[in-house]
């Protein structure tokens, strides 16, 4: 079971793709949901971890990726209907010597 739901996650296919060798590719599926609204996927991880740390075989290492993403003009709030007119009135200036 654990091999099969490995597989699947590992090569990122569908389920309906899983081999005949791990069985139904359904009863591995219900399986896995169970596992995980029960907590065993979460005790498994927490006792794995517990156990790594207490061989002092627990190592963590960060990444951290600082790319930059940029939305296109169209996401960021840019106009979509060309230039529109501004709605400001103008009135000529009656010049530096006018009274």
């Amino acid at each position: 079971m654990i091999d099969a739901i490995a597989w699947k996650f590992q090569t990122g296919s569908q389920w309906i793709h899983l081999p005949e060798r791990y069985g139904n590719w359904r009863g591995v599926y219900n399986r896995l949901r169970m596992w995980a609204v029960d907590g065993t996927w979460e005790r498994v991880f927490t006792t794995l971890v517990a156990q790594a740390d207490a061989d002092d075989d627990l190592n963590w290492a960060v990444s951290v990726d600082s790319t930059i993403v940029r939305a296109h003009q169209h996401a960021a709030g840019a106009r979509k209907k060309g230039l529109q007119q501004a709605n400001r009135q103008t009135t000529p200036s009656a010049g530096p010597g006018a009274d």
